[in-house]
């Protein structure tokens, strides 16, 4: 299960994040290289966030009693699915397009990428264990109450751990990436 999941902890190693000190993030938007499709990446990347956020939230308030079980498990299977299929396509996407071309503009962020890619097969084990037992749980509902309310907990211990995951990973790519993008002007 969960606990057998390796996740990284720290923030990038400092030589990988020389540009960020050029480009600091609070200054990302006056950029004149920072365009539509960089924006629409980063807006990506704060639905993943919420969308993390809100399933725990949900979980923590069924085993608070604050949401029934019916309407929990419409709102697991909406907001998960949602999640871990978005999750997946965007990662693809990154691995396959975008990252090779962060790579091709500036190779020396090929260490940072490999972290970010890393990460992703790593997310990928925890989306994975999410998904079985989320799918357990909303099956639960209807066969077992008692078992649905145990099986939770582990929903939120996972929900919890990609929300974690999500917040050093999506915080480490874009300030590995962003600057790239502008330093370079890529992403036109």
């Amino acid at each position: 299960m969960l606990d057998t999941y390796t996740i990284r902890q720290d923030e990038m190693p400092d030589e990988m994040r020389f540009l960020l000190k050029q480009y600091p993030r609070d200054s990302w938007d006056a950029h004149p290289g920072f365009r539509e499709k960089t924006k629409h990446w980063l807006g990506a990347h704060q639905m993943f966030r919420r969308v993390a956020e809100r399933i725990r939230l949900d979980t923590e308030g069924l085993l608070n009693k604050d949401i029934g079980l019916g309407d929990f498990a419409r709102r697991l299977s909406h907001y998960g699915g949602n999640l871990v299929g978005n999750l997946h396509g965007h990662h693809g996407w990154e691995d396959h397009s975008y990252f090779p071309e962060l790579s091709g503009a500036d190779p020396r962020f090929d260490a940072g990428l490999e972290v970010l890619e890393q990460d992703h097969a790593d997310l990928d084990k925890v989306l994975d264990d999410f998904t079985r037992t989320a799918n357990r749980l909303i099956k639960l509902t209807t066969l077992d109450r008692a078992q649905a309310y145990e099986e939770a907990a582990r929903v939120l211990k996972t929900s919890a751990a990609i929300e974690g995951f999500l917040k050093r990973h999506l915080s480490d790519e874009e300030e590995l990436a962003v600057p790239i993008i502008l330093h370079h002007r890529l992403r036109g």
